[in-house]
C-alpha cells in the first residue's frame, strides 16, 4: 500500500509541469513546492488562462444546478466541488435532517457520476463493500470462481454513518480509498476513474460507533461541518420539498471532464508566499516544534506531511471555483479548519478545559498574518 500521498491515483504522468531545472538532475514530487511556484511560458499562460476561464464557466454552471436542490448551504456545496476538483475523499459531519445525504446523490446526478449508497452498520462485513468471489458451475460441469463487484465499484461512494462499521470494515473502505483498487483473493480489481468517498458522520450519538482510526482519517482531504440552514433558506426548502413534485437535478458536467479538470488543478501555479503560509501553517500545528503557546499546550499530536498536500490541491480547487487564475493566502486560511481539523487531536486537560480544535486552529491562522 502506498503512503505517501492521498490524491496519487488522479496524477495524470501526461500533463506536462513546466521546471527549471531538467529532471535528470532532480527527483520531482507531485507537490514540490519548486513545480508550484514555477512560472509557465507565455505560450503555456495563455493556454491555461483559456482552460481555467473555460472550467470557471462551467463550475459556475454546476453550482446553479446544485443551488436548485440543495438550499442554505452554498459553503458545504463548494467544500465538496474542492474534494472532487483535488480529487480527493470528504468527511461530512452533521446532524440527522441537513442533507448530506441528498448533496451526495445530487453531485453525482450533477456531475455525471455513477454514484452508490452504503449504509455502515456494526454487522457490515467487508465483502458487502468490495464484493467477493462465487462458485459457478459452467457447461460440461466445470466449475471457476466468479467476482461479483461490491458498492464500491461507483465513482461517488457514499459511506452513510462511517463511522458505524467495524474496524475490520474501515479497513478494507480505507485500502479503496488509498489505492483505487481492492483486493479479492489475491487478485486486485481496480476501480472507476474517478473514484471519491463522501462518507457521513453524526456527532451526536455515539453509542454503537467505531472511532476512525487517525490512518483513516487522514486519507479525507477535508472534513465538512454540516450546519443549520438560515431561515430564507429553510423556508425555500420546506416549500420545494413538501409539494406533489421535486425539481431533479440536472446533468451540468460529464465524468470525463471532471477528470480533465482534476489535471488542470495540478497545473494551476502557485505563489511563493502560498507555499510558505501552507508550511507555516501545518509545521505549527505540531506541539514538538510549534512555536504557538496553545498548540504546544494543548495539542496532543498534529497534522503529517498530508495535510500540506491537501492544503495545496484544496486552495487551487477555490481558486477556480471563485474564478481566479491562482489560489491566495486567503484560501489557505479559508481552508485552514476544514482540512486540519480531522489531523489534529487535543489533550485530555485540554478537553476538559473546553478548548476546541477550532480555536486553536484560528490560533495558527493568525500567525499568517
Amino acid at each position: 500500500m502506498r503512503a505517501n500521498c492521498l490524491d496519487s491515483d488522479t496524477q495524470n504522468p501526461q500533463d506536462p509541469i513546466p521546471h527549471p531545472v531538467p529532471r535528470k538532475e532532480r527527483a520531482v514530487s507531485s507537490i514540490d513546492p519548486v513545480i508550484a511556484v514555477s512560472t509557465p511560458s507565455p505560450e503555456e499562460a495563455r493556454a491555461l488562462v483559456g482552460e481555467v476561464e473555460a472550467l470557471g464557466a462551467r463550475l459556475a454552471h454546476v453550482r446553479d444546478r446544485i443551488g436548485r436542490v440543495i438550499f442554505g448551504q452554498q459553503a458545504v456545496v463548494d467544500q465538496a466541488l474542492i474534494t472532487l476538483l483535488a480529487g480527493g475523499h470528504t468527511l461530512v459531519v452533521g446532524v440527522p435532517g441537513l442533507a448530506k445525504t441528498r448533496l451526495v446523490e445530487t453531485l453525482g446526478r450533477v456531475l455525471g457520476l455513477e454514484d452508490k449508497r452504503i449504509q455502515c452498520t456494526p454487522d457490515l462485513m467487508p465483502a458487502d463493500i468490495i464484493g467477493s468471489e462465487v462458485l459457478e458451475e459452467g457447461e460440461g460441469g466445470r466449475r471457476a470462481f466468479r467476482f461479483l463487484p461490491g458498492p464500491v465499484f461507483a465513482q461517488v461512494l457514499m459511506a452513510d454513518e462511517i463511522n458505524r462499521a467495524s474496524p475490520r470494515t474501515q479497513s478494507a473502505l480505507l485500502q479503496a480509498m488509498q489505492e483505487h483498487r481492492v483486493s479479492v483473493a489475491g487478485h486486485y480489481h481496480a476501480l472507476p476513474k474517478p473514484f471519491h468517498v463522501l462518507a457521513t458522520q453524526n456527532p451526536i450519538e455515539q453509542e454503537g460507533t467505531y472511532p476512525l482510526p487517525e490512518a483513516q482519517l487522514d486519507r479525507f482531504l477535508i472534513q465538512i461541518d454540516v450546519g443549520y440552514p438560515d431561515l430564507d433558506a429553510e423556508r425555500r426548502m420546506l416549500i420545494a420539498t413538501t409539494g406533489v413534485s421535486e425539481a431533479p437535478a440536472e446533468m451540468a458536467m460529464s465524468a470525463e471532464e471532471l477528470l480533465a479538470a482534476q489535471r488542470l488543478v495540478r497545473r494551476i501555479p502557485v505563489g511563493e508566499s502560498v507555499v510558505e503560509a501552507i508550511l507555516k501553517l501545518v509545521r505549527g500545528g505540531r506541539p514538538e516544534t510549534s512555536p504557538i503557546e496553545a498548540v504546544r499546550q494543548h495539542v496532543s499530536w498534529g497534522p503529517g506531511p498530508r495535510a500540506s498536500q491537501a492544503l495545496m490541491l484544496a486552495a487551487r480547487a477555490r481558486a477556480l471555483i471563485d474564478g481566479r487564475y491562482a489560489p491566495s493566502v486567503d484560501d489557505v486560511t479559508a481552508l485552514a479548519g476544514p482540512v486540519l481539523r480531522h489531523r489534529m487531536a487535543l489533550t485530555y486537560s485540554a478537553r476538559g478545559d473546553g478548548v476546541t480544535l477550532d480555536q486553536v486552529i484560528g490560533r495558527m491562522v493568525e500567525t499568517l498574518g
